[in-house]
Order: C-alpha cells, then sequence, then structure tokens
C-alpha cells in the first residue's frame, strides 16, 4: 500500500497550482513531504507550475529510457513524473503529485491505496476561470468542460475532495484540515504558518 502518495487532480480552472503553492507556502520545510515535479513538454515561461520543460524529442528518450514512473498525454503536452520523484516513498516521506483525472487508473494500479486530492469548482467558475486565463477559444473552454465528470476512485483509496470556489484561503484551510485526518499525515494544523 502506498498511502503517503497524494496524487492531486482536478479540472483545468479549479486552481490546483494555486492551491497546492498555497498550501507550500505554510508547510515547514522540515517536514517529510516531498513535492514531485512534472516533466512537461511545454515552454517553462507559459506558466502554471514549476516544472521541467523539455521538447518532444527529449521526452520520448526518457521514456524510451525508463526514466518515467508514471506519463501520459492531455490537451496536445506530454506529462511525465520522473522515477526518482517517487523514491521519497521508499523512505516513508509523503509524495503530493499533481497528476490527470484520464491516468488516475494506472497509476493506482502502480501504487495501489493512494490517497485521491480531487481540487473542482463549478462549472460556470471554471468557464469564468478559463475565459479569464485566455489560452483556448470558447469553443475548445466548452469542449473541455464537457469533459468535467464526477470522479471516482478506487475502493481502497481515501478520497478529499476541496471546492476552490470562494477564496483560496477558505480552500486551503479545508485542505489543511483534511490532510491532517489522514494517518500518519506529519503535520498538525495548528502549528502551521506562512514562511
Amino acid at each position: 500500500m502506498n498511502l503517503r502518495l497524494v496524487y492531486v487532480v482536478g479540472p483545468s480552472g479549479a486552481g490546483k497550482d494555486s492551491l497546492l503553492a498555497w498550501l507550500r507556502e505554510r508547510l515547514p520545510v522540515s517536514l517529510p513531504v516531498h513535492w514531485g515535479r512534472r516533466t512537461i513538454t511545454r515552454p517553462a515561461h507559459a506558466g502554471g507550475e514549476d516544472h521541467e520543460s523539455v521538447d518532444e524529442a527529449t521526452f520520448e528518450a526518457t521514456l524510451q529510457a525508463g526514466g518515467f514512473a508514471l506519463y501520459w498525454e492531455a490537451n496536445g503536452l506530454k506529462y511525465g513524473i520522473r522515477q526518482e520523484e517517487l523514491v521519497p516513498l521508499a523512505n516513508r516521506h509523503w509524495v503530493m503529485l499533481n497528476g490527470s483525472r484520464a491516468h488516475l487508473e494506472a497509476c493506482y494500479a502502480r501504487y495501489p491505496g493512494l490517497t485521491v486530492l480531487h481540487i473542482t469548482a463549478d462549472t460556470h467558475i471554471l468557464r469564468n476561470r478559463l475565459r479569464q486565463r485566455g489560452r483556448e477559444s470558447v469553443e475548445a473552454i466548452e469542449a473541455r468542460l464537457q469533459r468535467f465528470v464526477n470522479l471516482t476512485v478506487p475502493a481502497d483509496s481515501k478520497l478529499i475532495e476541496v471546492r476552490n470556489t470562494t477564496s483560496l484561503d477558505l480552500a486551503g484551510h479545508r485542505l489543511l484540515l483534511e490532510l491532517g485526518r489522514l494517518p500518519g499525515w506529519p503535520a498538525n494544523p495548528s502549528v502551521l504558518s506562512p514562511k
């Protein structure tokens, strides 16, 4: 069982990157929590999370060499999690991993017992946030929203759902509370404070 793997999913516009950044600022650096870094075929300056930016040829070479523990494609991009990003699990550390809903089943097959952190928001909020980003056409946004469905997780996985609909602080404190309920989670919410 890999109960210390927290696999983060949620639709575009839900604020996953913002909420994870909020959490990271508040967790003491001394905690045994590793923030898994993704390798993406997206420019480093494209915004969003801090990721390793590679071209498609580098991504494919890494994949063929067995360098990725997990990988998937979404929205015209390739995503990978390097093997070393999950090594801390063997040292009884927690790993926070920004994943993909479509890849959850494959991740679970390799890491059964993981915790799914589902960050979401109401459809009209997602639509407004995606339009404000200005990255996609109205048609592309609507097609993306059509793929927004309720999430189901394997029976022996823990599901935490956080609705990021009002303020980031409110969603963040709810997330802290829910993580604090996980068996063995190393952070006591009462001692957390911004760095």
